[in-house]
């Protein structure tokens, strides 16, 4: 995990998030995508660990307007499931991007172990001006499923 970045406790890649996710049982996953990408792109699959990813948009889809209440709703999903604010939690959107935004939201709520997912579910664009390919989630081979 790479040190610290901004307000929130750091970078990580994909591969460093399942390890973790995988080995500590308070250890949870944050997909902040829209509806629309859960939907239409996949999401990840956290099921052979028993575990849920928790999907909660920070951008709320079609409008893309950011959810004001998203750290509070994140962090209500996240105590139901039995975590606090010094749970590992992995945040995880299309590239990178708005996982940073929700990842410093929740460390202004106080949790201290907050972390952006390094390229996303989806990856940069390839020389084709496509994503999945290059980097992140799908494709560093981490399980998702099609919805």
């Amino acid at each position: 995990m790479s040190q610290a970045r901004g307000s929130y406790a750091g970078d990580v890649s994909p591969q460093d998030a399942w390890t973790t996710i995988s080995a500590e049982a308070s250890a949870a996953l944050v997909d902040v995508r829209t509806s629309a990408e859960w939907s239409f792109v996949g999401v990840p699959d956290l099921s052979s660990l028993g575990k849920r990813a928790v999907l909660q948009e920070w951008q709320t889809f079609p409008t893309m307007q950011i959810d004001p209440d998203f750290a509070e709703k994140t962090a209500a999903a996240l105590k139901a499931a039995g975590l606090d604010e010094t749970s590992p939690v992995f945040f995880l959107c299309r590239s990178g991007a708005r996982s940073q935004g929700a990842a410093a939201a929740l460390t202004a709520l106080g949790w201290t172990r907050a972390y952006n997912v390094v390229n996303g579910f989806e990856g940069p664009l390839d020389g084709e001006r496509q994503r999945g390919h290059v980097g992140g989630w799908k494709a560093d081979g981490l399980p998702w499923i099609q919805n």
